[in-house]
């Protein structure tokens, strides 16, 4: 297994990976708000790819036999003059997105993962790494509590 920046040889894994994510999202979710139409899989993935594109983010791959079987996707928080009137505004990476394909999990693919996307909002002068997890997604928030991030 290696981890690669995100190329158009694996859209259709990471399009395959953003579903199998939400179909988790939407398993969790006691309140039932959150759904996954058939649109879903061309929609969120341009959407994705948009938000990286547009804030300096990055995309990257666990691979293994050519096939991803994990992805991060983070990108760097853009402040607004609003913002900069009450905050400090440091320069932070936000993981956006975090998945491992349900029968490779459990094997630090998540770690080593969430270890390069640190190590580029690093090399990019970041100062904080905020996640982003779904409130339900207990196995999520422990993962990320034991990286020492805070709910």
């Amino acid at each position: 297994m290696e981890i690669i920046e995100f190329s158009k040889n694996h859209i259709d894994d990471v399009k395959d990976l953003l579903v199998e994510l939400q179909r988790y999202i939407v398993s969790l979710d006691e309140f039932h708000l959150n759904i996954l139409t058939p649109e879903y899989r061309e929609v969120y993935f341009r959407k994705t790819i948009k938000l990286i594109n547009q804030y300096n983010g990055k995309i990257f791959l666990a691979v293994e036999n050519n096939k991803a079987i994990g992805m991060i996707a983070g990108y760097i928080e853009k402040y607004d003059k609003y913002d900069k009137v009450d905050y400090a505004c440091p320069k932070k990476g936000i993981v956006e997105e975090l998945i491992v394909t349900s029968s490779t999990r459990a094997k630090g693919i998540g770690k080593q993962l969430l270890n390069k996307m640190e190590e580029y909002f690093k090399s990019i002068g970041c100062e904080y790494v905020i996640v982003d997890v779904f409130a339900y997604n207990d196995i999520g928030k422990n993962f990320y509590n034991k990286k020492d991030y805070h709910a």
